[in-house]
């Protein structure tokens, strides 16, 4: 019993101690979003990386929208595109396609088309802009590939689109 109870008071006597010492923690912030073993804290290939995929795609955009059976380029779009002219014209080993896509109104060969019309007319706009043509091909989905699926306009607007594809060593 008497070993018990030394045990017990050298065990509170140690944590005790522990708690005396104020400086016992590191009392410097430690940023958790920081990149570690990186120049500048860009991760590569990450969204905060300019020459990465995922940067084109969520700070420049990879995407425009049309209106109604339409595949003129409204003046938001050609600012998005803009923006990737310039991200083609600085990332030079990287090619694109460009998917068109329709709503689900329409028959699919009439959608198949408008979508070709809409891919062709980012892709006119950008090597109208200087990015070669051998860097850039275009395909149509139609309405096969919504984004949004519901018979209403806000879903129908989200699928009259353009997608720019970014790929490395893309062969034509």
């Amino acid at each position: 019993m008497r070993l018990i109870a030394k045990l017990t008071v050298l065990v509170a006597v140690l944590a005790l101690s522990a708690c005396t010492n104020p400086n016992r923690f590191d009392n410097e912030p430690v940023d958790l979003n920081a990149a570690t073993g990186q120049a500048g804290g860009i991760v590569p290939g990450s969204v905060n990386d300019p020459s990465s995929p995922a940067y084109f795609q969520q700070t420049v955009g990879d995407r425009v929208l049309f209106a109604v059976d339409q595949s003129t380029l409204s003046p938001e779009a050609r600012a998005t595109l803009d923006g990737q002219v310039q991200w083609l014209m600085t990332n030079t080993d990287y090619n694109a396609v460009i998917e068109g896509h329709a709503d689900e109104q329409g028959t699919r060969a009439y959608n198949l088309a408008l979508g070709a019309r809409r891919a062709n007319a980012v892709m006119e706009y950008l090597v109208a802009q200087g990015i070669p043509a051998n860097r850039l091909r275009f395909v149509s989905y139609g309405k096969e590939r919504p984004i949004e699926i519901c018979s209403e306009e806000s879903c129908y607007a989200k699928n009259r689109r353009a997608v720019t594809i970014i790929s490395a060593g893309l062969t034509s």
